[in-house]
């Protein structure tokens, strides 16, 4: 027997707002414990980072069923082309984010953003290089598009969970810059997530971008930093955008959960 629409819509809105803060809450509270342990944020981040890897790692490899959603994983056979197009809403997804986090930044400043920067020039160079290079990007792959969208997926529709896992994705950075410099990227990877159901291209492709964003001197990108282009950006991202999301969109149902057996959904 199905629930009532009005029913079902609320156990979904539900489900939306209860698996990401739940994660969270548990991945807070033990970030929290790791650095009252360690005292050091950047060390703890990298510890705290490489126990979800491994947690959500063994999970999706001894129970594969806990996060398999319908439809099955597209033949890859298919991917390459869509690879190119992903390439491209890439390079979009990073001068959109940039653009508009240089104009918040530069019209209404950011504390939080400086103080987290003041506590990576602190923690050094090598440190730093490691977390924005292996640790953030496995780690947050592993917990946002290993865990939290998978698990939204079981119950909701491609959109509503890509855009649910961006928005916390933005939000658990703890600033407005971070938010806006992450937003695009993080409903890009979510499109790639369910698209291939791996989590290699979604590491490689945040790697990239934290490089680039690492390599590339914030001068070089002032003339971004304005209304005009950070909308216009914006707006290109958006429509290069949904040309991934129409072919992971096309034919996608909710609840029902493919047979994988024992097999392996961790790539």
């Amino acid at each position: 027997m199905t629930s009532p629409p009005i029913t079902s819509r609320l156990l979904d809105i539900g489900w939306c707002a209860l698996v990401p803060s739940t994660v969270v809450a548990v991945y807070l509270g033990i970030g929290t414990f790791a650095v009252l342990l360690i005292g050091e944020p950047i060390a703890a981040t990298s510890v705290l980072g490489m126990l979800v890897v491994v947690l959500v790692g063994w999970v999706r490899i001894q129970r594969p069923r806990w996060l398999a959603h319908a439809p099955a994983p597209r033949p890859k056979s298919e991917i390459p082309h869509f690879g190119w197009t992903v390439l491209g809403c890439t390079v979009l997804a990073f001068l959109a984010g940039q653009s508009l986090a240089l104009w918040i930044h530069v019209t209404a400043g950011s504390a939080g953003f400086d103080a987290s920067n003041q506590t990576r020039h602190a923690a050094g160079a090598l440190a730093t290089l490691l977390l924005t290079l292996v640790t953030a990007p496995a780690s947050e792959e592993a917990l946002f598009r290993g865990l939290i969208y998978p698990l939204l997926r079981k119950r909701v529709h491609t959109l509503a969970s890509t855009l649910v896992t961006a928005v916390v994705f933005g939000l658990l950075h703890g600033n407005a810059v971070q938010f806006a410099a992450t937003l695009p990227l993080a409903v890009l990877l979510a499109l790639v997530y369910e698209r291939t159901r791996a989590l290699g291209p979604c590491v490689g492709l945040h790697l990239g971008f934290n490089l680039t964003a690492a390599l590339v001197p914030a001068q070089m990108l002032g003339a971004l930093a304005n209304p005009v282009s950070a909308v216009l950006l914006c707006l290109a991202f958006a429509g290069c955008a949904v040309g991934p999301y129409r072919r992971v969109a096309a034919g996608t149902e909710t609840g029902a959960v493919p047979d994988v057996g024992g097999e392996s959904v961790m790539r």
